[in-house]
């Protein structure tokens, strides 16, 4: 067999390898941080339509302020494991106690966010219904949020930014 035809073959098949990981991304993708937005908002989706589905249920007989503290408390853990996991890629236990412990920390904020949110209406409108008050805190929240975001990746998972 000739060998010229072999450095053919073994470039045809270099060819069909694809590129590591982060060389494959492109546009704004290839950016730490627009993916860990992306993964972000994902969770947030998800975490959002818990929070309000318990804020909902729990409301008529636990009030405004105290549903919307626990629908937070609630949804914070589920919140911080699937950032910490998906997010920001981190597994395993190491440290995970204390990201768990510094999430209440961002959920207390968030909670003061919204919850000062539902003060101001109640304070303004004290026959709020339930769909004002959703429609509330679910405004608030995208502030709260961007505020969540910001202390995770760069306090609590600060470790992890170019995940």
């Amino acid at each position: 067999m000739d060998s010229s035809v072999a450095p053919v073959t073994a470039s045809r098949q270099e060819s069909h390898v694809l590129p590591p990981a982060g060389e494959q991304l492109k546009g704004l993708m290839r950016y730490p941080v627009v993916r860990q937005l992306v993964r972000f908002t994902g969770v947030g989706i998800v975490c959002t339509a818990s929070s309000l589905g318990l804020y909902a249920v729990s409301r008529p007989w636990m009030g405004p302020q105290l549903a919307n503290a626990a629908a937070l408390i609630i949804t914070s853990l589920m919140n911080t494991a699937l950032n910490r996991r998906l997010t920001f890629k981190i597994s395993g236990k190491q440290k995970r106690t204390r990201d768990h412990v510094n999430g209440l920390i961002v959920i207390a904020v968030a909670l003061v966010i919204t919850g000062g949110s539902l003060a101001v209406l109640h304070a303004f409108r004290p026959e709020a219904t339930v769909t004002e008050d959703l429609l509330t805190t679910t405004l608030s929240g995208f502030f709260a949020t961007a505020v969540r975001f910001s202390m995770l990746r760069h306090w609590i998972f600060r470790r992890a930014r170019n995940a």
